[in-house]
């Protein structure tokens, strides 16, 4: 019987140092991934990143281009297409990996024994997720974190509402709304039986919290597993999200649209307290700056 084929999937605009650092993480894992597949999102120069960086260890990578769509970055779309690709090449177990994020050490390795070890075990469709550690901003003269992984977990602050666990430990998740997306793992038979994400979200926001409704609908689990931490890399973080007002009110609305109910309610109160959007006469909230 031959060991499942595990791949990482990874969606990219921009932030190539960020990739840099992923692929450089990926390479010193205890357990390499068999196969990286990286969506470039309306970037072509991640391609030639990927293939510079990629000389490090023996992981297989593959890029695909993601269409362009003019309301936003196709952030669901590109991630179905990412796990098509990994599908199509064999993949037995799908790690997602946000650009962001840097693996430890053992995050492959714990994804891919707990989704062994669970099987049979939780309900399904099952989605695991790992601890993440926050980075600082680099240090003056430092172009990335390729060669300091060794100071990761010294640097990474974890935030105090977060499940931590120690490796081998699995905590389920009754609160399907704590998902994100920023590292999880699934079994390429999970992931397609819920559809994967939905493409009617373009933009920034929502998307994770649909995941987590469907997810929930089919009666599915979501389980915390230890070992698998991932170290997000610093990037300028404003919330509200700003810079993200029309997508994410245009966002919020298809996810009150499926499920009855308004997510992302702390950013849109933000946008009302500085005049940018506001809830109509319908109770739907709109952009109004």
């Amino acid at each position: 019987m031959t060991d499942p084929l595990v791949a990482v999937l990874t969606i990219a605009h921009g932030r190539h140092d960020h990739l840099r650092g992923q692929i450089a993480g990926l390479a010193q894992g205890t357990r390499e991934p068999d196969l990286h597949v990286v969506a470039a999102m309306d970037d072509p120069e991640v391609a030639r990143v990927a293939a510079d960086a990629g000389a490090r260890g023996s992981t297989r990578r593959t890029v695909v281009d993601v269409p362009a769509d003019p309301r936003g970055l196709p952030l669901a779309a590109a991630r179905n297409l990412a796990a098509a690709e990994a599908t199509a090449q064999g993949a037995d177990h799908l790690v997602f990996l946000d650009v962001d994020c840097i693996p430890g050490p053992t995050t492959v390795a714990a994804y891919a024994g707990a989704l062994e070890a669970l099987t049979g075990q939780r309900p399904s469709p099952a989605v695991l997720g790992g601890d993440v550690a926050y980075l600082p901003p680099l240090p003056a003269g430092q172009r990335d974190w390729t060669g300091h992984l060794g100071l990761l977990p010294e640097a990474g602050e974890h935030r105090p509402d977060r499940v931590r666990l120690a490796p081998g430990e699995h905590l389920p998740e009754p609160d399907l709304n704590r998902f994100w997306s920023l590292s999880f793992a699934m079994t390429v038979v999970d992931f397609w039986a819920i559809g994967g994400f939905c493409p009617d979200y373009v933009g920034y926001g929502g998307e994770d919290t649909d995941f987590a409704q469907v997810v929930g609908a089919r009666g599915g689990s979501l389980t915390w597993v230890g070992g698998a931490t991932a170290y997000h890399q610093h990037h300028p973080s404003p919330s509200p999200p700003l810079n993200q007002l029309e997508p994410v009110v245009r966002n919020a609305g298809v996810f009150a649209d499926r499920w009855g109910w308004w997510p992302m309610e702390g950013w849109l109160e933000g946008f009302r307290e500085r005049g940018l959007a506001a809830p109509d006469q319908n109770g739907r909230w709109r952009v109004t700056a």
